[in-house]
Order: structure tokens, then sequence, then C-alpha cells
């Protein structure tokens, strides 16, 4: 079986680096990931929460909860469910097949 790489796999679907796809791939991701990071600054701040208490209550440092709040980081699902969950907030995910839409939901 072969495997491929993420970055094959990315050039793929989406295009490579540079294309007008993958520009416009790349732009959507960050817009939504600035969505979630703002989301998560919100969340905690409603919930009286300083960054430190939050990063306490899922085992991360204040700087990780801070770069999650700025989109400067990567993001696991695992770790918005787990953020997100210590937020007492709902998380939902939604995948799009071309025959299948799968929903799914996670906390309250």
């Amino acid at each position: 079986m072969k495997t491929y790489t993420l970055e094959e796999v990315q050039n793929k679907l989406i295009g490579n680096i540079g294309t007008p796809d993958r520009d416009k791939f790349e732009y959507e991701l960050q817009m939504e990931m600035e969505m979630i990071g703002n989301a998560i600054k919100q969340a905690r701040k409603d919930q009286h929460l300083t960054q430190e208490e939050l990063g306490k209550l899922i085992g991360v440092q204040k700087a990780q909860i801070s770069k999650l709040e700025r989109s400067a980081v990567n993001v696991t699902i695992n770790t918005l469910i787990k953020v997100f969950g210590a937020l007492k907030t709902k998380v939902k995910l939604q995948i799009e097949l071309p025959d299948n839409k799968i929903n799914i939901g996670f906390g309250m």
C-alpha cells in the first residue's frame, strides 16, 4: 500500500502552493482559524477565566491558550474538544463528502 504525505495529498486535492485554488484554501482556512480563536477567547471571558486558568483546566500552559486565541498555532480536533469542553460549550463538526454528510457533536 502506497502512503502519501499531507503535502502530497494537499497538492493533489487542493493544488500546489502558489496556485489560485491553494491560495484561496489557505486564506479560508486562516479565516476559520481566526473565528475559532475569537470564539475561544470570548467563551473564556464569558466564563470569567484567565488564559492561565483555562490552561490549567486542560493541562497546557498559558502561552498555548494565547496561541490558540491568536490563531498562531495549528490545533487538533482533540484540543478543540478539550478547550470548549472546559468552557462548557458545544462543538459540532460537519464533514461533507460527495455522497454523504456527517454531523458530530460534543459537549453540553
